[in-house]
């Protein structure tokens, strides 16, 4: 079981350094899902955590207080759930404040963009179908459940995932997918994109980020799964490689033919 506490923050929505994006809401500090590849990780500087990443997860109790004076700065504005956490992690079924964060924004209206890696977002559809402009998008790095069950443990397998981005679809919500971290041999892009496109109305792409604590994670999942991987990712990440290149020419090629709406980040 994953520490969980309650905390109390000074702040909740935070000014955002995203592109296209003017507000960012964490209702929570750490991730249960412990994705092998997480960037988050570099939060732990900050929470005053030991534990390894992924095994705790710190609730914001004061969040709705602190938002509700800001919400007339919302207004019109772009806020984005969320950039360090997921909001539909487990103990948001429990706690759900993300759930309780989306009854307040609905008063502000703002144009509203959601990621997750998990169906439970879909016990949100009464609220997030209230909002004018709303889009929300699953991160899927793999079609491949047993894989997933390696390097994203504690999200929703992956058909749930796409029966979600049905159901939100249906709703007539904007959906998306971000397929990244692209992981090298291991992640089918193309075949997420085929079992998704015709719920899904745009695609973002993103490589794996090898920086900080991140490669560490990764190289001891590899050792302990992919081995033969091990010098592949090394030379790729590390080294001299055209595999970038290559990926994002392959991308690009397969959008445009197939008039796939879509992003790339590298």
């Amino acid at each position: 079981m994953p520490n969980v506490q309650e905390i109390k923050v000074r702040g909740i929505l935070s000014r955002s350094k995203l592109p296209g994006v003017d507000y960012v809401i964490n209702p929570y500090r750490g991730c249960q899902h412990a994705c092998v590849y997480c960037y988050a990780i570099f939060m732990q500087k900050f929470d005053g955590h030991s534990e390894p990443w992924g095994t705790y997860v710190d609730i914001k109790s004061n969040a709705l207080e602190l938002l509700t004076p800001q919400l007339a700065k919302c207004r019109n504005r772009t806020v984005y759930l969320s950039s360090v956490c997921d909001p539909y992690q487990p103990v948001e079924a429990e706690y759900q404040l993300t759930r309780q964060i989306l009854k307040q924004l609905i008063t502000a209206q703002p144009q509203l963009t959601i990621q997750t890696k998990s169906a439970l977002v879909i016990r949100d559809l009464d609220l997030l179908t209230q909002f004018k402009n709303c889009s929300v998008g699953m991160t899927i790095v793999t079609t491949d459940e047993n894989l997933r069950r390696e390097i994203e443990p504690g999200a929703s397998p992956i058909a749930a995932r796409i029966d979600a981005l049905k159901r939100l679809k249906a709703a007539e919500l904007e959906t998306y997918v971000f397929i990244g971290p692209i992981l090298p041999y291991l992640t089918g892009w193309k075949q997420i994109v085929l079992q998704t496109r015709e719920f899904v109305g745009y695609y973002m792409f993103d490589h794996t980020n090898p920086s900080g604590r991140i490669w560490s994670h990764i190289r001891s999942w590899l050792i302990a799964k992919h081995p033969e991987l091990l010098n592949s990712y090394e030379k790729i990440l590390f080294g001299r490689s055209n595999y970038w290149p290559q990926v994002s020419q392959a991308i690009k090629d397969f959008c445009e033919q197939e008039k796939i709406n879509y992003q790339i980040f590298f």
